[in-house]
């Protein structure tokens, strides 16, 4: 045998373990509910097969739809507020700012946390009888009586805002990355020819970030609509279901361990249920696709 084909051989071993994983944690369950979605189980006991039924009563349920619906409201609301705020953060941290990395630091900080440490925090801050935010509101004489800010009213925008304060952080690091392999001649040229900052800024940095912002963008987009750990620790898909997300509906079906849970597992229709929230998701990324291919052509 070669040294190339024993070197090769050698550096083989090493992939072994991430493909056990893989495979255990990712290919058979895969496989798995692509099979059990044609049966109706529960967990134990024999699986009884149902061909499309599970699909049928999907069509029907009016529950999943909400939660479609509130998935896109609450994907669509991060999407707006995160990733303006995270590109606006970069820019001004690309600069000659003082303290600079320890900003990052900062603005990166929330997203090494747990989200259920944070989501804990931020249940608490948000409390409608003595939570901190409702205690300034009302000390600064803003508001006259407490704000129910998980009620049906505006418990979309809380989770909205604990998403978004969790994640402007690690779309501002890609951002950076981004704006740091702009060749710094091009902003020294334009400024030579008499261009101020704001067309250096329409004129260069965006066409140069477009490659960039075009894989940012789709791992939010991706992370958006299958959010909902946040969502599962401070409102559980309540009240009413008002907060009540495609992916947290998923987990109520498979494991119902909240009060707000399905009585029993639901195995068979839970992966049936995946399976439909997969399509949703690949068929939103696959038309964000579509619709900037031409943003990773840098002219």
């Amino acid at each position: 045998m070669s040294f190339k084909w024993k070197r090769l051989g050698e550096n083989s071993l090493f992939l072994i373990p991430s493909i056990i994983l893989t495979a255990a944690l990712g290919i058979y369950p895969l496989f798995w509910m692509l099979r059990y979605m044609f049966y109706d189980y529960a967990g134990y006991g024999d699986a009884l097969f149902v061909g499309l039924d599970n699909f049928r009563r999907l069509m029907r349920d009016s529950l999943f739809w909400e939660s479609v619906g509130n998935t896109f409201i609450f994907a669509g609301g991060k999407l707006l507020l995160t990733l303006p705020l995270s590109l606006l953060l970069a820019v001004i941290l690309n600069g000659r700012l003082r303290g600079g990395n320890l900003l990052r630091g900062i603005y990166f900080m929330p997203t090494v946390i747990s989200t259920a440490v944070i989501s804990v925090v931020f249940y608490n801050i948000f409390n409608s009888y003595n939570g901190m935010v409702n205690t300034v509101l009302m000390k600064l004489h803003l508001v006259s009586q407490p704000v129910d800010w998980l009620g049906p009213k505006h418990a979309m925008l809380t989770v909205i805002l604990v998403a978004v304060w969790g994640a402007v952080g690690n779309y501002m690091l890609l951002f950076l990355a981004g704006l740091q392999s702009i060749p710094q001649d091009l902003y020294e040229s334009a400024a030579i020819d008499g261009a101020n900052a704001g067309r250096r800024f329409w004129n260069i940095t965006l066409p140069m970030l477009a490659p960039v912002a075009q894989m940012v963008i789709m791992l939010a987009i991706i992370a958006s609509l299958k959010g909902y750990e946040s969502i599962m620790v401070i409102t559980e898909g309540g009240p009413i279901g008002k907060t009540e997300v495609m992916y947290l509906y998923l987990y109520k079906l498979l494991f119902p361990v909240s009060t707000g849970s399905p009585v029993a597992q639901q195995l068979g229709y839970g992966s049936a249920v995946g399976f439909a929230s997969a399509v949703i998701v690949g068929a939103i990324t696959g038309l964000y696709f579509f619709l900037s291919r031409k943003m990773n052509k840098v002219y």
